[in-house]
């Protein structure tokens, strides 16, 4: 039996993201829902949390709403409030909307609960492999942002500051976040599937930076 708060969720979720084309849009959100329910099963963790955990994630994404974190845990607040979800479980979801993000290489970012490690786990496997290479050059082009610069190196942020005034080219998004991800998954699930999209991005900036030098 489908749970009438999942449906609901999903439907405020979808009318919210769609058509969004930068990679951040309700089928982002559909992946990571999916994925965290598999990811949940293996782990046996409380299933509910991190259903609603990842489908209300990226309700109001900082990058949108000029570097402003603060609005997703208020919005996804106001909905599984407004919703009479148990208090218990809307600050459970809620700690997981706030603390999801990658900050930057320098930049710890634990999670309190198995149920958030999950959720956190499956946004960063959408982040990686083929769909994570998608994703990355439908944001680049949305902000408008070079492909590669040869002289323009990656720089592995110290702080969450500077994390969010990047302005680099979108190939350096791959030092920069991309391929850190692999070593920051928390959970064994997450591990083995993260080693194949690993590789899968390797072997791109490989096969990327030889047509670049036109050797193949």
């Amino acid at each position: 039996m489908t749970n009438p708060i999942i449906s609901k969720t999903c439907k405020f979720v979808e009318n919210k993201l769609a058509g969004d084309g930068s990679g951040h849009d309700w089928w982002h959100i559909f992946r990571v829902w999916t994925l965290a329910k598999k990811i949940a099963t293996e782990e046996k963790a409380q299933l509910e949390t991190v259903e609603l955990g990842a489908l209300l994630h990226d309700i109001a994404d900082w990058k949108f709403h000029n570097g402003d974190d603060s609005i997703g845990p208020a919005m996804a607040q106001e909905f599984l409030s407004n919703n009479d979800v148990d208090p218990q479980l809307t600050e459970s979801v809620v700690d997981i909307v706030s603390t999801i993000s990658y900050k930057g290489a320098g930049v710890a970012t634990p999670m309190k609960t198995l149920e958030g490690k999950i959720v956190q786990d499956a946004d960063r496997l959408d982040a990686i492999g083929a769909l994570g290479i998608a994703r990355t050059f439908a944001y680049g082009g949305y902000k408008n942002r070079l492909i590669y610069h040869p002289d323009e190196k990656p720089v592995l942020h110290q702080s969450y500051a500077d994390y969010k005034n990047n302005k680099g080219h979108t190939i350096n998004h791959f030092y920069e976040k991309l391929l850190l991800l692999k070593e920051r998954m928390n959970t064994k699930t997450g591990k083995r599937i993260a080693d194949g999209r690993h590789q899968f991005m390797q072997s791109f900036l490989e096969q990327f930076y030889r047509e670049w030098d036109g050797i193949a």
